[in-house]
């Protein structure tokens, strides 16, 4: 089990275009003692996966430019390990099971329960 004190090494990063979203859950992760880094798009969040050591993504589905399943698998490409969970604004379940096919872990849906989603967290990262 990760202590408090042990969080802040923990990196958790965010896809979302919505800036919005980045910055509640920034501080959302903040706030549970976890390093939170920002993508607001696929090539951001992927050059970060090869310069950071990212312990799990929450990855929204619907980027502009890239598509969420895209960016996954080329998330588990370069790093087979990383845990991934989705989030989306549309309840299109064929995009959820080609994500979950892709790798992913777990999905919520938009708008999501925030207690969720910091106990999913917590969940994989320990």
């Amino acid at each position: 089990m990760v202590g408090s004190e042990g969080k802040d090494s923990v990196k958790v990063m965010v896809v979302d275009d919505q800036a919005g979203i980045r910055l509640l859950l920034h501080e959302i992760l903040k706030g549970e003692g976890y390093t939170a880094l920002l993508a607001a798009n696929g090539s951001q969040a992927l050059k970060m996966i090869q310069d950071q050591d990212v312990a799990l993504v929450l990855l929204d589905m619907k980027i502009p430019g890239m598509k969420g399943t895209e960016i996954l698998k080329k998330m588990k490409e370069l790093k087979a390990g990383i845990k991934v969970m989705i989030m989306t604004a549309y309840s299109n379940e064929q995009i959820v099971q080609d994500a979950m096919k892709s790798g992913a872990i777990a999905c919520f849906s938009k708008p999501f329960d925030i207690s969720e989603l910091v106990a999913a967290i917590k969940r994989a990262v320990e």
